[in-house]
Parts: structure tokens; C-alpha cells; sequence
């Protein structure tokens, strides 16, 4: 992947940052994306300029509309527009609500950040990897996305993401003829610290709510973005593609509702 420049949005803390820098070590340039972050970000350039690879920081806010064209904007200005773009960023409500309990904004918000602004970060950087005759764009859901099941206290943001199931399928269909592949990923419930560790550091580590008897990792994350990029992989589009470790988070949480 060297000389290829990848976008990676929220990339300066989580499972963004993980992916970024893994991207980097491949030999991609990278843009990185903050919302307030603008300290961690810096540090994720520094530890991406010293593999030998550009970078830029652009702190834009992916649940807005103006956020999204600024990002497009400084990506075009920086490198001509991407040949990666993974939309990693989406404002998530951690207390469990009731969809009546839910104000506004923050329904508007939870659908702008994690469908609308995708789609137009999408619209603005594909005709440039229509030019090239090559991309590759990831989106994130959640695991199990794909289902479109019931989600309790979760309505807002599982409706935003099943319905970006829908637009990763039609897109992968539209853009094909372009060389462009389009795949979503549904990481698991993985938390706090463990979004940005090796998989090493967590193998020995026993969850208790995990099927597979350990926790996620951002490099599980990661390591399937990084095989969705690869120039070989262009036989895989319009799928979506669960890394949970057998985990089902929606039954997890119908079971503590009865």
C-alpha cells in the first residue's frame, strides 16, 4: 500500500487510531480526523511520520454536514483525495434510552454522524478514486448490523447503521465498474483501552461475556480493514463482515431487559 493516502475519521483515539497506524506501517500517508482530540491526534502523526510516512491532522466534526465538506475539502488540498477512506467516526449514546426519551438534536445528530455525513464524505472523495480507477472505502456498524434486529435503548443508532447496510450494498454494486470495493465492518463490544491494543496484549485475558474467552482489540479490527485494502482483495465488496468473537450484544441486552 505504499504511496497510497488513507482517510481514517475519529482516527486520533479508539479503534480509528489503532487502524490508522496500521495503515501507516503498510507505507500509507495518512489524513487523521479529530473532534476535540487534538493532542492525542498530533501524537498519532508523530508516531505516524516516524515509519517513514506523511501525515496531517484536520479537526472537522463528522456529524455535520459542514464537517464532512471541510474534511473532503483539506483531504483534496493535502493529496488530491484519497485511495482509502474509512469512516470510523460516529457519536454513540452509552445510557441505555428509550427512543421517546430521546431529544432532538440528539437523534438528529446520531442519524447525521453515523449515515448522512458518511454518505456525503463518500459522494465528495469517490471521484477521485473514480479517476484512478481504484479505491477502497469501510464503513463501521456494529456486529450483527446486518440482521436489522430489534435493539432496545439502541433505536436511533441501530437504525442509522442497518440502514448504512443498505447504502454498503448499493454502493458496492455502483461503484464496482470503478475498480472501487465497498465492505462494512461490525466490531464487537470491545472497550476503553483495549481499542487501541495488540491482540498479543490481550490473548491471555479471559471475558467473561465473550464466546472466545478473551477480549476485542483494535488490531482485530484492523487486521480486516487491512486485508479489505489489499490490491488482491478486490473480489470482496458489499459485504459485512462481523468481528466480535461470537459475541451478540442486541441478545445480551434483550436477556437484561426480561
Amino acid at each position: 500500500m505504499r504511496g497510497k493516502t488513507a482517510l481514517v475519521t475519529g482516527s486520533a483515539k479508539g479503534l480509528g487510531k489503532r487502524t490508522a497506524l496500521q495503515l501507516a506501517e503498510q507505507g500509507c500517508n495518512l489524513i487523521i480526523n479529530y473532534l476535540e482530540s487534538e493532542q492525542e491526534a498530533q501524537q498519532v502523526k508523530e508516531s505516524i511520520e516516524r515509519l517513514g510516512v506523511k501525515a496531517i491532522t484536520v479537526q472537522a466534526d463528522i456529524a455535520t454536514t459542514e464537517g464532512a465538506h471541510k474534511l473532503a475539502d483539506e483531504a483534496e488540498r493535502w493529496a488530491g483525495g484519497v485511495d482509502i477512506l474509512v469512516n470510523n467516526a460516529g457519536p454513540f449514546v452509552r445510557k441505555r434510552k428509550l427512543f421517546s426519551e430521546y431529544d432532538e438534536e440528539t437523534i438528529i445528530r446520531l442519524m447525521n454522524g453515523n449515515l448522512l455525513s458518511v454518505m456525503l464524505l463518500d459522494h465528495r472523495l469517490l471521484p477521485g478514486m473514480r479517476e484512478k480507477k481504484w479505491g477502497r472505502i469501510i464503513h463501521f456498524g456494529f456486529g450483527h448490523a446486518n440482521e436489522a434486529r430489534a435493539w432496545p435503548h439502541r433505536a436511533v443508532y441501530a437504525a442509522a447503521k442497518t440502514g448504512l447496510v443498505s447504502f454498503t450494498k448499493s454502493l458496492a454494486v455502483e461503484e464496482a465498474p470503478f475498480g472501487i470495493t465497498v465492505n462494512l465492518i461490525g466490531p464487537g463490544d470491545i472497550r476503553g483501552a483495549n481499542k487501541e491494543r495488540s491482540i498479543e496484549e490481550a490473548e491471555h485475558e479471559h471475558d467473561p461475556e465473550s464466546p472466545l474467552g478473551r477480549p476485542g482489540t483494535g488490531e482485530d479490527v484492523a487486521r480486516v480493514i487491512l486485508f479489505l485494502c489489499q490490491k488482491q482483495s478486490s473480489f470482496l465488496t458489499g459485504n459485512v463482515i462481523d468481528v466480535t468473537g461470537g459475541f451478540d450484544p442486541i441478545r445480551a441486552n434483550i436477556k437484561g431487559m426480561f
